[in-house]
Protein backbone atom coordinates (compact mmCIF):
# COMPACT_ATOMS: atom_id res chain seq x y z
CA UNK A 1 0.00 0.00 0.00
CA UNK A 2 1.73 3.77 -1.39
CA UNK A 3 2.23 5.57 2.29
CA UNK A 4 -0.11 9.00 2.17
CA UNK A 5 1.77 12.15 1.63
CA UNK A 6 -0.37 14.34 4.24
CA UNK A 7 1.28 15.07 7.34
CA UNK A 8 0.47 13.24 10.36
CA UNK A 9 1.17 14.65 14.04
CA UNK A 10 2.32 12.12 17.10
CA UNK A 11 1.88 13.25 20.51
CA UNK A 12 3.44 11.33 23.57
CA UNK A 13 2.70 12.14 27.18
CA UNK A 14 4.98 11.13 29.66
CA UNK A 15 5.89 11.24 32.95
CA UNK A 16 7.62 14.61 32.78
CA UNK A 17 7.89 15.81 29.00
CA UNK A 18 5.45 15.83 26.17
CA UNK A 19 7.20 14.23 22.89
CA UNK A 20 6.25 15.20 19.49
CA UNK A 21 6.44 13.47 15.95
CA UNK A 22 5.97 15.29 12.58
CA UNK A 23 5.38 12.04 9.80
CA UNK A 24 4.97 12.51 6.20
CA UNK A 25 4.91 9.41 3.81
CA UNK A 26 6.01 7.30 6.73
CA UNK A 27 9.33 9.60 6.86
CA UNK A 28 9.73 11.69 10.25
CA UNK A 29 10.04 15.30 9.38
CA UNK A 30 11.01 16.62 12.85
CA UNK A 31 10.64 15.86 16.35
CA UNK A 32 10.23 18.16 19.59
CA UNK A 33 10.01 17.46 23.00
CA UNK A 34 9.10 20.09 26.45
CA UNK A 35 9.16 19.27 30.11
CA UNK A 36 6.52 19.95 32.41
CA UNK A 37 6.50 20.77 35.79
CA UNK A 38 2.92 18.90 36.56
CA UNK A 39 0.75 17.30 33.73
CA UNK A 40 -2.46 19.04 34.14
CA UNK A 41 -4.28 19.51 31.07
CA UNK A 42 -3.38 23.07 30.93
CA UNK A 43 0.30 22.19 31.44
CA UNK A 44 -0.24 19.79 28.73
CA UNK A 45 -1.71 21.88 26.29
CA UNK A 46 1.10 24.29 27.31
CA UNK A 47 3.58 21.61 26.66
CA UNK A 48 2.47 20.37 23.20
CA UNK A 49 1.82 24.03 21.94
CA UNK A 50 5.68 24.72 23.22
CA UNK A 51 6.75 21.62 20.99
CA UNK A 52 5.07 22.56 17.73
CA UNK A 53 6.25 25.98 18.12
CA UNK A 54 8.24 27.51 14.88
CA UNK A 55 6.32 24.70 12.69
CA UNK A 56 3.41 25.01 10.11
CA UNK A 57 2.42 21.49 9.01
CA UNK A 58 -1.50 21.58 8.23
CA UNK A 59 -1.72 17.89 10.11
CA UNK A 60 -4.59 16.10 8.39
CA UNK A 61 -4.63 13.42 11.68
CA UNK A 62 -2.84 12.92 15.19
CA UNK A 63 -2.03 10.26 17.13
CA UNK A 64 -2.23 10.94 21.15
CA UNK A 65 -0.44 7.82 23.00
CA UNK A 66 -1.30 8.57 26.70
CA UNK A 67 -0.13 5.73 29.66
CA UNK A 68 -2.20 3.95 32.14
CA UNK A 69 -5.68 2.23 31.52
CA UNK A 70 -8.21 3.75 28.54
CA UNK A 71 -11.86 3.40 29.01
CA UNK A 72 -13.69 1.30 26.31
CA UNK A 73 -14.59 4.08 23.99
CA UNK A 74 -10.40 5.30 24.70
CA UNK A 75 -11.76 8.56 25.05
CA UNK A 76 -10.39 8.85 28.42
CA UNK A 77 -7.90 7.74 30.74
CA UNK A 78 -9.50 5.78 33.92
CA UNK A 79 -6.47 4.89 35.61
CA UNK A 80 -2.50 6.14 35.41
CA UNK A 81 -0.33 5.89 38.29
CA UNK A 82 2.29 8.10 36.89
CA UNK A 83 -0.16 10.69 35.81
CA UNK A 84 -3.12 10.92 37.62
CA UNK A 85 -3.64 14.14 36.61
CA UNK A 86 -4.89 12.90 33.11
CA UNK A 87 -7.80 10.93 34.66
CA UNK A 88 -11.04 11.50 33.16
CA UNK A 89 -9.97 14.29 30.50
CA UNK A 90 -11.51 14.21 27.36
CA UNK A 91 -8.30 13.25 25.31
CA UNK A 92 -9.73 14.76 21.54
CA UNK A 93 -9.92 17.92 23.29
CA UNK A 94 -6.94 18.39 24.84
CA UNK A 95 -5.62 17.91 21.44
CA UNK A 96 -7.78 20.33 19.79
CA UNK A 97 -6.56 22.93 22.37
CA UNK A 98 -3.16 22.36 21.77
CA UNK A 99 -3.21 22.08 18.13
CA UNK A 100 -6.01 25.01 17.90
CA UNK A 101 -8.39 23.29 15.37
CA UNK A 102 -10.34 20.07 15.37
CA UNK A 103 -9.22 17.15 13.74
CA UNK A 104 -9.23 13.26 13.80
CA UNK A 105 -7.39 11.37 16.75
CA UNK A 106 -6.51 8.07 17.50
CA UNK A 107 -5.34 7.45 20.80
CA UNK A 108 -3.41 4.81 21.52
CA UNK A 109 -1.46 3.47 24.72
CA UNK A 110 1.99 4.44 25.04
CA UNK A 111 3.72 1.41 25.29
CA UNK A 112 1.56 0.00 21.83
CA UNK A 113 3.00 3.41 20.17
CA UNK A 114 6.08 2.43 20.83
CA UNK A 115 5.86 -0.81 19.61
CA UNK A 116 4.10 0.00 16.76
CA UNK A 117 6.79 1.95 15.47
CA UNK A 118 9.60 -0.26 16.69
CA UNK A 119 7.98 -2.79 14.42
CA UNK A 120 7.82 -0.06 11.18
CA UNK A 121 11.77 0.75 11.75
CA UNK A 122 13.18 -2.37 12.97
CA UNK A 123 11.01 -4.81 10.28
CA UNK A 124 10.94 -7.55 12.92
CA UNK A 125 8.51 -10.06 11.45
CA UNK A 126 6.49 -12.80 14.12
CA UNK A 127 5.77 -11.96 17.36
CA UNK A 128 7.37 -8.77 18.72
CA UNK A 129 7.06 -7.78 22.23
CA UNK A 130 8.42 -4.42 23.39
CA UNK A 131 8.87 -3.67 26.79
CA UNK A 132 9.00 0.17 27.60
CA UNK A 133 11.43 1.55 30.49
CA UNK A 134 10.65 4.87 31.57
CA UNK A 135 8.63 6.99 33.93
CA UNK A 136 6.64 2.99 34.48
CA UNK A 137 7.08 0.62 32.78
CA UNK A 138 4.59 -0.81 29.54
CA UNK A 139 4.51 -3.73 27.39
CA UNK A 140 3.01 -4.13 23.13
CA UNK A 141 2.64 -7.49 21.83
CA UNK A 142 2.79 -7.25 18.26
CA UNK A 143 1.95 -9.78 15.59
CA UNK A 144 3.42 -8.99 12.16
CA UNK A 145 2.67 -5.04 12.92
CA UNK A 146 -0.74 -5.63 14.54
CA UNK A 147 -1.39 -5.10 18.43
CA UNK A 148 -2.65 -7.82 20.60
CA UNK A 149 -5.36 -6.91 22.70
CA UNK A 150 -6.49 -7.78 25.97
CA UNK A 151 -8.53 -4.59 27.65
CA UNK A 152 -8.42 -1.38 25.79
CA UNK A 153 -5.92 -1.22 23.94
CA UNK A 154 -3.25 -3.28 25.90
CA UNK A 155 -1.72 -6.57 26.08
CA UNK A 156 -1.73 -6.50 29.70
CA UNK A 157 -0.12 -4.59 32.76
CA UNK A 158 3.50 -5.89 32.88
CA UNK A 159 4.96 -3.19 34.88
CA UNK A 160 2.47 -4.37 38.14
CA UNK A 161 3.26 -8.23 37.54
CA UNK A 162 4.81 -9.11 40.70
CA UNK A 163 8.58 -9.93 40.20
CA UNK A 164 9.86 -9.82 43.81
CA UNK A 165 13.66 -10.80 44.49
CA UNK A 166 14.32 -12.53 47.55
CA UNK A 167 16.23 -10.14 50.36
CA UNK A 168 15.31 -7.31 48.21
CA UNK A 169 12.17 -6.77 48.98
CA UNK A 170 9.65 -3.93 47.03
CA UNK A 171 6.30 -2.27 46.73
CA UNK A 172 5.30 -0.56 43.70
CA UNK A 173 3.96 3.14 43.06
CA UNK A 174 0.21 1.66 43.08
CA UNK A 175 0.67 -0.35 46.42
CA UNK A 176 1.09 -3.43 44.78
CA UNK A 177 4.13 -6.30 46.37
CA UNK A 178 7.42 -6.78 44.40
CA UNK A 179 5.76 -4.97 40.81
CA UNK A 180 8.31 -4.66 38.20
CA UNK A 181 8.35 -0.88 38.51
CA UNK A 182 9.03 -1.22 42.39
CA UNK A 183 12.36 -2.26 41.23
CA UNK A 184 12.81 -0.48 37.51
CA UNK A 185 10.56 2.37 37.26
CA UNK A 186 11.99 6.29 37.35
CA UNK A 187 10.92 6.73 41.22
CA UNK A 188 12.81 3.52 42.12
CA UNK A 189 15.74 3.69 40.20
CA UNK A 190 15.96 7.70 41.34
CA UNK A 191 16.01 6.10 45.13
CA UNK A 192 18.48 3.58 44.37
CA UNK A 193 20.99 4.88 42.50
CA UNK A 194 20.34 9.08 43.15
CA UNK A 195 18.56 11.91 41.78
CA UNK A 196 21.04 12.19 38.41
CA UNK A 197 18.40 10.92 35.98
CA UNK A 198 20.92 11.34 32.98
CA UNK A 199 23.46 9.00 34.70
CA UNK A 200 21.07 6.67 36.65
CA UNK A 201 21.38 4.61 33.09
CA UNK A 202 25.09 3.92 33.09
CA UNK A 203 25.20 2.98 36.87
CA UNK A 204 22.92 0.04 36.46
CA UNK A 205 24.86 -3.29 36.64
CA UNK A 206 24.03 -6.51 34.93
CA UNK A 207 23.53 -8.01 38.31
CA UNK A 208 22.04 -5.31 40.14
CA UNK A 209 18.48 -5.87 40.97
CA UNK A 210 16.58 -3.76 38.58
CA UNK A 211 17.96 -6.24 35.76
CA UNK A 212 17.08 -9.51 37.69
CA UNK A 213 14.11 -8.52 38.32
CA UNK A 214 13.26 -7.56 34.46
CA UNK A 215 14.66 -10.75 33.88
CA UNK A 216 11.98 -11.89 35.58
CA UNK A 217 9.65 -10.42 33.74
CA UNK A 218 11.03 -11.03 30.77
CA UNK A 219 10.66 -15.38 31.48
CA UNK A 220 7.31 -14.55 32.27
CA UNK A 221 6.87 -13.45 29.02
CA UNK A 222 8.31 -15.84 27.47
CA UNK A 223 5.50 -18.25 28.55
CA UNK A 224 2.43 -16.30 28.36
CA UNK A 225 3.12 -14.35 24.98
CA UNK A 226 6.00 -16.70 23.31
CA UNK A 227 7.51 -13.76 21.47
CA UNK A 228 10.24 -14.05 18.55
CA UNK A 229 11.25 -11.15 19.55
CA UNK A 230 11.85 -8.93 22.93
CA UNK A 231 13.27 -5.44 22.39
CA UNK A 232 13.73 -3.12 25.27
CA UNK A 233 12.56 0.82 24.49
CA UNK A 234 11.81 3.86 26.55
CA UNK A 235 14.34 6.38 27.92
CA UNK A 236 15.59 3.59 30.22
CA UNK A 237 15.49 0.64 27.72
CA UNK A 238 17.38 2.48 24.53
CA UNK A 239 20.11 2.65 26.96
CA UNK A 240 20.40 -0.53 28.50
CA UNK A 241 22.56 -1.60 25.46
CA UNK A 242 25.69 -2.62 28.31
CA UNK A 243 23.60 -4.97 30.30
CA UNK A 244 21.96 -6.49 27.23
CA UNK A 245 24.46 -9.70 27.27
CA UNK A 246 24.08 -10.64 30.61
CA UNK A 247 20.59 -9.79 30.47
CA UNK A 248 20.06 -12.22 28.41
CA UNK A 249 21.91 -14.93 30.68
CA UNK A 250 19.69 -14.14 33.36
CA UNK A 251 16.50 -14.95 31.23
CA UNK A 252 17.72 -18.12 29.80
CA UNK A 253 19.24 -19.80 32.66
CA UNK A 254 16.23 -23.15 33.10
CA UNK A 255 14.01 -20.71 30.89
CA UNK A 256 10.42 -22.40 30.25
CA UNK A 257 10.47 -24.96 27.34
CA UNK A 258 7.75 -23.14 25.78
CA UNK A 259 10.24 -20.04 24.97
CA UNK A 260 10.42 -19.96 20.92
CA UNK A 261 13.97 -20.98 19.89
CA UNK A 262 16.21 -18.26 18.66
CA UNK A 263 14.40 -15.26 20.09
CA UNK A 264 16.20 -12.44 19.79
CA UNK A 265 16.56 -9.71 22.40
CA UNK A 266 17.61 -5.98 21.26
CA UNK A 267 16.66 -2.10 22.13
CA UNK A 268 14.78 0.55 20.42
CA UNK A 269 17.06 3.36 18.88
CA UNK A 270 15.02 6.50 20.12
CA UNK A 271 13.10 8.30 22.32
CA UNK A 272 10.30 9.17 20.10
CA UNK A 273 9.75 5.70 19.11
CA UNK A 274 5.54 6.27 20.52
CA UNK A 275 5.20 10.17 19.10
CA UNK A 276 6.65 8.49 15.76
CA UNK A 277 4.44 5.21 16.31
CA UNK A 278 1.26 7.41 17.31
CA UNK A 279 1.54 9.25 14.18
CA UNK A 280 2.05 6.23 12.45
CA UNK A 281 -0.88 4.48 13.77
CA UNK A 282 -3.14 7.92 13.08
CA UNK A 283 -2.26 7.93 9.01
CA UNK A 284 -3.02 4.01 9.40
CA UNK A 285 -6.51 4.37 10.81
CA UNK A 286 -7.59 7.02 7.58
CA UNK A 287 -6.60 4.40 5.23
CA UNK A 288 -8.88 2.07 6.82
Amino acid sequence: MAQSKEFSLGIDIGGTAVKVAALRGGEILWTARHVYRTAGPADLVGAVRAALAGHEEQFVAAGLCVPGLLDQRRERVVYAVNVPELHGVKLEDLVASAVGRRLPVTVVNDSVAGGYDVYATQKLGGRLLVLALGTGVGAAVLDDGTPLDVENGSPGHIGHCDVSLENDPATGPDGGAGSLEAYIGAAALRARYGQDAMSIASRIGPNDPPVRALARAVRICHAIYRPHHVVLAGGLGIRLGHVLAELRKHVERNLTGLAREGWTLGIGTSDFHAACGAARLAVSDRSE
